[in-house]
């Protein structure tokens, strides 16, 4: 899966906080998620080191960039619902 499919994910998850319906949201759905995009961005990472072209490691950067800010948003998303579980 790519950034852009955990990011709609996290869309929905945050559409059902805003709808009440933070119940129906697990934990462990958002840390998968957030450990998925930590995955990706080192995956990203490593290929920034063997990429050559700079217009490649640009784009490269730019999608580590976004990653860690889902990562952020997805955290942020797991505090508000982890009180809302309990």
């Amino acid at each position: 899966m790519g950034v852009e499919k955990y990011a709609e994910k996290l869309d929905d998850y945050f559409e059902r906080l805003e709808d009440g319906k933070a119940k129906k949201i697990k934990p462990s759905h958002v840390l998968r998620v957030i450990s998925k995009l930590k995955k990706k961005a080192e995956k990203l990472n490593e290929e920034i080191e063997v990429t050559e072209k700079e217009s490649k490691k640009d784009r490269l950067k730019r999608k580590v960039l976004i990653a860690r800010e889902h990562i952020k948003r997805a955290e942020l998303l797991l505090d508000k619902i982890t009180p809302a579980v309990k």
